[in-house]
Parts: structure tokens; C-alpha cells; sequence
């Protein structure tokens, strides 16, 4: 059966649903498979849903919600559909034409405090950890290769820094040569993982200037970074347009199948366990449909627990949904090979990476209010945020934004419902929204959520203190 042919199937499944609610029958809701656990959170305000997501494996969560039926639990009737790029999929967000939406978790931050578009969105589920990685095409690779240490069977070291890519920029700089390259939107956790992993190598990214109506991002930059939609990025590689880029999966192993390119380094690398995407919806709507929203979270905990229980044993099954045209649309073997457990860098280099993609593990779908602030801390930090900040602003926005609240309630639902346990989830009554200070990033920075001023102080390219452009 075609998914256009299902989809159509469950827009009828809810109307019929509809119709026989009207005549008040019990026997309807169990017609409908309709789940007991619905009892502690209520009827959903609004049934029929229209989800977006950009083509990525990290909007599994949203796919596997909907083939494994978590959503209809929910009695809520999902359509999934593809967006052109974050862009327009922020903008039907927006306006009403979807309901929700897999966003970069820069994302809704940036839209709450006004940095490109001006429009309320909040979160109260995370979708993933880690899963990008930064390509490099084989020509640059070949120049990089020389300034890499080996280890004792000839192979590079691990993490690659950018520290051996800068003789390759300034010789371009020398020459009078751009060196460009690709990430996907300017509030992505692509731009602020590749723009962190260049400065700790000692290559400008480049700054941003709102104030003065400069959204380029290129200020005083030895690396000139630009948008590109995710999927057309190896093709953009491929064409010389960028020497580079920094995207999320199975666009870099993509990139190895076509021997076009070499991921040289992974997100986990830059900073292990890093947050990735969110689960996005604006105010308003949360606001209208409380109950439908509760729902969705308590669909999209499940299916994140299902795509990482038994040690990633579902997850060949998971990326033979994922590989369906309708959702990410690559073949099986290029997303297996960062799905399930590995991760390839130069051809023939294939490593073990059990974290590349974690959905539920350590605690990886709570909207912690420390990962919002990291990402305030990189607009800040590049410009984006033109003006000093105290600690306290920091902390506004994320608890303006980020929703742990919304997220308990749901969990808890599914706690009570005896769908899942409560050590599946942080203690609730004792959880403040804040990780422990974390210290596994690339340049061996320490990052404390509590105090964002504090962390900006000890970077040596990037805005900080009252500084601005």
C-alpha cells in the first residue's frame, strides 16, 4: 500500500471516528483501537494533525510515532509531510499550515527573540543527540592528510581538528582564493558545531552584525559559511561551490558512497552528546490544543524509547522506514551506516560510534533549559546577539522556549498509563532543567548552562563581555 493510499485511509478512519463519537457509542473508540491511556490527559482538542520535517534520520521520531501507531494511541490522526527547507518549514509553522514541525533546536530560539523572524515557538521535546558530522571534499582532504598525525596502522587520529585544516585556508587566503563552506540554516546546530570546531583550529568563521543589517555571517572571516538545503549538499560539494560542509545524517556518508568527499570529524567529537533537533510548535497553538500537544510528546517518547531500547536492536527496522521515499529517501545502506552503530569516515575507514544517533538514551528527548542556553550562548558568541546579556536574560528565554513542564506531564501520563517506567525519565520533583557541567568538547572547554557569561569568557575568537561589531 502507498503511503499516499494510507494517509487518505486514516483521514477517512478519523471522519468515521468522528461520526460515530456523535452517537455517543463506547464501542466507536474501541472500533478505533482507541487507548485507555487517554484517560489522565484527556480528549485531544484537535484530532487531525500536519506534521513537517526536513528529509534527515534524526525526524525519525516523527516516522516511527506514525508507522507504529504511538500517534492513533493518542486518538490523533498524523500526516507527515517533507518541507523544502528550514526556512519554509519554520514558516508554515507559523502560519498555521502545520501543526508542528522536526526543527533545529536553534530554531524556535531564535525565532522568540527575533533573529531573522519574529514569532513566539516552544518546545517541550528533544529529538536526539549528536548526529551530524563536517565533510571536507577529496581535494581538500588531500591537502589535510600531510598535517594529520597516523596512528600505528597508517590511519588518522581521531578527533580531526580543525587545527590541520588552517594551512589549507590561509594558502586559499594567500591566493586570494574564498573558502567556502556549507551549512544548512543560520540558526542550526550545524552552523554553531562547524563554526565551533573551526575557531578551536584557529580559523574565523565570521560575525554577525543584525544591528547594522549584516546577516551574512562572514565579518572578518577566514572561512566564508552559507546556506545550503541539506539534501542538495553533496551535489553542491561535488560542483565546487563549497569545499565543505557540516550536516546532518545520511548526507555525509552520502558523500563517502559517492567518493565525492571525507567526513573528517562527527558532532560527537566537537562536543559528545550534543542536542540536535527539537520538536517545535508555536505558543498559540500550544496554548489552544493543550491536551493534543501532551499527546504528541507522549507519541514521540515512545517511539524515541522503541528506536534505542535492546541496545539499538530495532533499529534495521528503523532505517527500513526511514529509507522509504516518503520520508528521508536514501538508500538502506547509506543510512545503516551511521544508524546502526558505525560511522565512516575516509573510504574504508569505518568505525564504531554506538552514539552517533541517540533518541532516548541519557535522557535525550527532556528539554533541558542548559541546551537552550548553549545556543543563546553561540548567537551571542557570533554576533547574532549584538549586545551583552546578563545571566538572568539567558535563563528568560530558555524557560520562555524550552517547556520540561509540558514534557513531565506527559511523561507521566505514560508512567501512569504502565507504558513506561518512571526510571525511564529524570526525577521530576528534583530535575531543575540544568546538566551537570559538561566537559567533552573538542578544545576542552567546560560549558555550565548557569553561568552562559562565565563560559563566553574563555573563548578566544568569538564575541564576549560587552563587546559588539
Amino acid at each position: 500500500m502507498s503511503k499516499n493510499t494510507l494517509n487518505t485511509l486514516i483521514g477517512r478512519r478519523s471522519l468515521i471516528r468522528k461520526t460515530l463519537m456523535t452517537f455517543g457509542t463506547a464501542a466507536a473508540a474501541g472500533l478505533l483501537n482507541l487507548s485507555v491511556a487517554q484517560a489522565s490527559i484527556g480528549e485531544p482538542e484537535k484530532e487531525d494533525l500536519k506534521f513537517g520535517f526536513i528529509k534527515l534520520t534524526d525526524m525519525a521520531p516523527l516516522a516511527i510515532a506514525y508507522e507504529k501507531g504511538f500517534f492513533e494511541d493518542e486518538g490523533l490522526y498524523v500526516t507527515l509531510e517533507a518541507q523544502a527547507n528550514w526556512k519554509v518549514l519554520l514558516d508554515r509553522v507559523i502560519d498555521g499550515q502545520l501543526d508542528g514541525a522536526h526543527m533545529l533546536a536553534g530554531q524556535p530560539l531564535g525565532a522568540t527573540i527575533g533573529f531573522g523572524t519574529q514569532a513566539h515557538i516552544i518546545t517541550a521535546f528533544s529529538m536526539d543527540l549528536n548526529g551530524n558530522a563536517i565533510t571536507v571534499s577529496n581535494e581538500i582532504w588531500e591537502q589535510m592528510k600531510p598535517h594529520i598525525p597516523k596512528d600505528a596502522d597508517g590511519k588518522p587520529v581521531h578527533p580531526i581538528k580543525a587545527d590541520y585544516l588552517k594551512p589549507v585556508v590561509e594558502k586559499y587566503k594567500a591566493e586570494g582564493k574564498p573558502f567556502n563552506m556549507g551549512m544548512v540554516f543560520p540558526v542550526s546546530t550545524h552552523n554553531y558545531e562547524l563554526r565551533y570546531w573551526l575557531a578551536a583550529g584557529g580559523i574565523k568563521p565570521g560575525y554577525y552584525a543584525p544591528h547594522k543589517g549584516d546577516t551574512s555571517g562572514k565579518l572578518d572571516a577566514d572561512a566564508l559559511l552559507s546556506v545550503t538545503p541539506p539534501p542538495q549538499m553533496p551535489a553542491t560539494l561535488e560542483a565546487g561551490t563549497i569545499y565543505g560542509y557540516c550536516v546532518g545524517e545520511p548526507w555525509n556518508q552520502q558523500a563517502v558512497f559517492k567518493g565525492i568527499g571525507v567526513p573528517v570529524v562527527t558532532d560527537y567529537e566537537i562536543w559528545k552528546n550534543n542536542p540536535e533537533k527539537v520538536f517545535g510548535v508555536s505558543s498559540k497553538w500550544a496554548e489552544n490544543y493543550p491536551n493534543t500537544h501532551k499527546r504528541v510528546v507522549k507519541a514521540m517518547i515512545r517511539a524515541a524509547k522503541w528506536l534505542d531500547e535492546n541496545n539499538n536492536a530495532n533499529r534495521p527496522e528503523a532505517v527500513k522506514i526511514l529509507s522509504q521515499p516518503n520520508y528521508v529517501g536514501a538508500d538502506y545502506e547509506v543510512i545503516a551506516n551511521s544508524m546502526t552503530g558505525s560511522f565512516e569516515y575516509e573510504k574504508g575507514d569505518k568505525r564504531d560510534v554506538p552514539d552517533f544517533n541517540v533518541f532516548f538514551r541519557y535522557n535525550a528527548t527532556y528539554p533541558y533549559y542548559s541546551d537552550a542556553i548553549w545556543y543563546l550562548t553561540q548567537m551571542r558568541r557570533w554576533g547574532q546577539i549584538p549586545d551583552q546579556k546578563p545571566d538572568s536574560w539567558y535563563m528568560d528565554i530558555a524557560k520562555k522556549v524550552y517547556r520540561p513542564d509540558i514534557y513531565a506531564e506527559a511523561a507521566q501520563s505514560l508512567i501512569d498509563d504502565g507504558v513506561m517506567d518512571a526510571s525511564d525519565f529524570p526525577d521530576f520533583a528534583t530535575e531543575e532543567g540544568f546538566r551537570e557541567p559538561q566537559t567533552h568538547f573538542i578544545d576542552g572547554i567546560t560549558y555550565d548552562g548557569r553561568q552562559p557569561n562565565d563560559y563566553l569568557k574563555q573563548f578566544k575568537i568569538g564575541l564576549k563581555n560587552d563587546e559588539t561589531l
